[in-house]
């Protein structure tokens, strides 16, 4: 299979986009290959609720770019890679927030972690619909919580360090790529 992508953005005050991770994934085993974290200016000056987030302390630094900078280099970056899809948690936000990436196809985490009948280990007392999906508490710090057996897991609003973590989550899940459904 293909390699896919894994994205996460925080949007500041202004609901403008800040920041971009991206994570590359083999699309069978879901084990990351590469990443990228952009911080977009002039839009990060205005701050947001996770500023204090923006600067992850690891080796891979963020590219500190326009925004046309950055998503001209992330397309050209994603094709170099082999990606047609793009996965996110919540994906219609990053969707809309991201018309760059039109050309892509992308698929929403959250319409398979959140239903029963793709996640066995949402628990029977958890309040579901009539489809089976949870009607509270499926973002994704909860979400890898159950899947993972974390309880202290929390999200750290970092773009990057989010996008790993829905890999994560897909992961967790085990579903094969098909019973993702195309937004």
């Amino acid at each position: 299979m293909a390699n896919i992508a894994v994205l996460d953005t925080e949007t500041n005050w202004l609901d403008r986009v800040m920041s971009l991770g991206v994570v590359v994934a083999d699309g069978d085993a879901l084990e990351p290959l590469a990443a990228k974290y952009y911080i977009f200016t002039p839009e990060y000056l205005t701050g947001g609720m996770y500023t204090a987030a923006l600067w992850p302390n690891e080796r891979l630094k963020p590219r500190i770019v326009s925004r046309e900078e950055g998503m001209e280099d992330l397309k050209r970056w994603l094709v170099s890679k082999g990606v047609e899809e793009l996965y996110a948690y919540n994906a219609g936000f990053d969707m809309t927030h991201l018309p760059e990436l039109s050309d892509f196809r992308w698929y929403d985490i959250m319409r398979v972690a959140a239903y029963r009948q793709y996640n066995p280990k949402i628990p029977a007392w958890a309040e579901c619909y009539k489809t089976g999906r949870m009607k509270r508490n499926y973002g994704v710090e909860p979400m890898l919580r159950l899947l993972a057996g974390e309880p202290g897991y929390h999200e750290t609003h970092n773009a990057l360090y989010d996008a790993r973590d829905e890999l994560r989550i897909m992961k967790y899940l085990g579903v094969p790529l098909s019973k993702y459904i195309e937004l």
